[in-house]
Order: C-alpha cells, then sequence, then structure tokens
C-alpha cells in the first residue's frame, strides 16, 4: 500500500453498517489508512459487528441520526473516549420510489429527517470540537439526484433532501473555514450496492449503462476514495465543493 493517509485520525461515519453499503466500503477503507473508525447506526448490533470486521480498536454505535440526544450522546461519548473526532462522513440516508403526488406527509418526513436532518445534527454535535481543535473534514453524502432532478430509485423528495445537502454543505464550508474546518459532498451516480441489487431487470441494466460513458455502475469502494481523499489532508484547500463520482454521467 502507498502511504497511509490517515493516519492517528479518528473519523466518524453514520449509516455504515450495511454489509454492501457505501459506509462499510468508506469505513473498512478509512481503517487501511491507519484511522481509528466509529460505525453509527440505528441497528446497534449490526455497527458492532460491522466494527469488529475492520480490526481492533474500531468502535460501533446505535445513534438515530434524527434524533438530536441521540446523536449528542454517541459523539460525546466518542469525544470522551477519544479526545478529538477528526473526520465526520454523513452517510446515513434512505430514499423512496414515489412520484410527486404519491409523496405522503409520513414519507417527506422520513426522508428529509434522515438525509438532511441527520446530516445537520450530526455535524452540530462535531463542531464544536474541530473548532477547538482547530482542524477536522465532513464529507456529505449528496447525489447525482440533487443535481439532476430525480434519478434512477429517488422520488422527488429524495432530491430534495439531497440538494439541500449540497446547499447545507456550502454554507457550513462557508462559516466553518476560519477554523479550518472543512466541509465537502460526494454526488454519488448509479452505484450497485444492496439498495439497487433486487430492484434492477436486464432491459433497465441496460439503458442505465447506456447513459453512463464509463458503461458500467460504480463500486461503493471507488465512492470510499473519494471520500478518503476529501478527507485526508491531501485536500486540505478543498472546501465547499461538490464531486461527481459517477463514471461521466453528469458531464455538463
Amino acid at each position: 500500500m502507498t502511504t497511509a493517509l490517515l493516519t492517528g485520525k479518528y473519523a466518524v461515519i453514520t449509516g455504515a453498517a450495511s454489509k454492501r453499503g457505501l459506509g462499510l466500503a468508506t469505513a473498512r477503507l478509512f481503517a487501511q489508512h491507519g484511522a481509528t473508525v466509529a460505525i453509527l447506526d440505528l441497528d446497534g448490533a449490526a455497527a458492532k459487528e460491522a466494527a469488529a470486521t475492520l480490526g481492533e480498536g474500531h468502535v460501533g454505535l446505535t445513534c438515530n441520526v434524527t434524533d438530536q440526544n441521540s446523536v449528542k450522546a454517541a459523539f460525546d461519548g466518542l469525544i470522551a473516549q477519544w479526545g478529538r473526532i477528526d473526520v465526520l462522513v454523513n452517510n446515513a440516508g434512505i430514499t423512496q420510489p414515489l412520484k410527486i403526488m404519491d409523496i405522503a406527509p409520513g414519507n417527506y418526513d422520513a426522508v428529509l429527517d434522515v438525509n438532511l436532518r441527520g446530516t445537520l445534527y450530526c455535524s452540530q454535535a462535531v463542531i464544536p470540537q474541530m473548532r477547538a481543535q482547530k482542524s477536522g473534514a465532513i464529507v456529505n453524502m449528496s447525489s447525482v439526484s440533487a443535481q439532476r432532478g430525480g434519478g434512477i430509485f429517488g422520488g422527488p423528495h429524495y432530491s430534495a433532501a439531497k440538494a439541500g445537502v449540497l446547499g447545507l454543505t456550502k454554507a457550513m464550508a462557508r462559516e466553518l473555514a476560519p477554523d479550518n474546518v472543512r466541509a465537502n459532498a460526494i454526488c454519488p451516480g448509479f452505484i450497485a450496492t444492496d439498495i439497487t441489487a433486487g430492484k434492477l431487470t436486464d432491459d433497465m441494466r441496460v439503458t442505465i449503462n447506456a447513459g453512463i460513458p464509463m458503461g458500467r455502475p460504480g463500486t461503493a469502494e471507488e465512492v470510499a476514495g473519494c471520500a478518503l481523499f476529501l478527507a485526508s489532508d491531501i485536500a486540505s484547500y478543498v472546501t465547499g465543493s461538490e464531486v461527481d463520482v459517477n463514471g461521466g454521467s453528469l458531464i455538463h
């Protein structure tokens, strides 16, 4: 392996217990690069199990990102244990494939809360510590859905939530920059994960691949690579950016 990019760093990744999700792929790569990682997930047992697969010293915690008290407890506990948090990856998210007229109040609340409110709460929980230590990197997961107005699985409320993540990221970046705390967003295109695995017909697959200049879906590891860059000191002058990881499907 080349030089480890996160040696001695402490990183928190939300919604990272899914075995083939973006969060766990990111956690794995961060651990390989020397970070001590905390996996936060609604399913605490799965979070602990996922953390154990990374090796010694990594942590799995129960956390509901939509509940400010749950978030505060998780982050306060980690800061007490570690003394600092260097990286936050706001990965927790849900999607629903609904049309505009089918979005009921409960659908709106669920999708906006996990994707957008959760990103805000987790960021608020870590910002005072990052400001105090005069360093930190926040990486937020947005989506190509925010940029092109819908995707393959996400409804309009998902597009709205992920577009909200972009606005929040840029505003945070502007406000936190004087304290050397960076905030950036990743916009994955079509990525082969558990969420997408069972839902594609062969025809859909051909159509999707035809719209991607690279001719294939991305992998969770390819999104993780971008998160590693943004989290590390080699991106020390990158803040307020949105990085497309989509095989060229949104060249504009």
